[in-house]
């Protein structure tokens, strides 16, 4: 079953920051090419999402994948919908933004 894929609006601005960082680093052509093969990998999420590694420590359904060993994606998947909800480039730190609020 396909479901949509939805990115939220942290997950597009993060897309951004990551876009503008490549950008300035090298050049805004392989910052495209780079933030574009993101959004691929996120989008072929609607066939098999249930990829990465469980999350629920930080989020109840949150998974995490690694992509090309430098951006980690959170995902929260649903009946229908695939939640993109946090891309984290170069190590930053997923559980200081994605922790849970007590």
């Amino acid at each position: 079953m396909r479901r949509r894929i939805a990115f939220s609006p942290e997950a597009e601005t993060q897309l951004l920051d990551i876009f503008q960082y490549i950008a300035e680093a090298a050049s805004p052509e392989t910052a495209e090419r780079f933030t574009a093969s993101v959004v691929d990998f996120c989008e072929a999420l609607q066939l098999f999402p249930e990829r990465g590694t469980r999350r629920d420590d930080l989020r109840p359904g949150m998974r995490t994948v690694g992509f090309k060993r430098s951006v980690t994606i959170a995902v929260l998947i649903g009946q229908q919908t695939v939640t993109i909800i946090g891309v984290f480039y170069g190590g930053q730190d997923v559980e200081a933004v994605l922790g849970r609020e007590d």
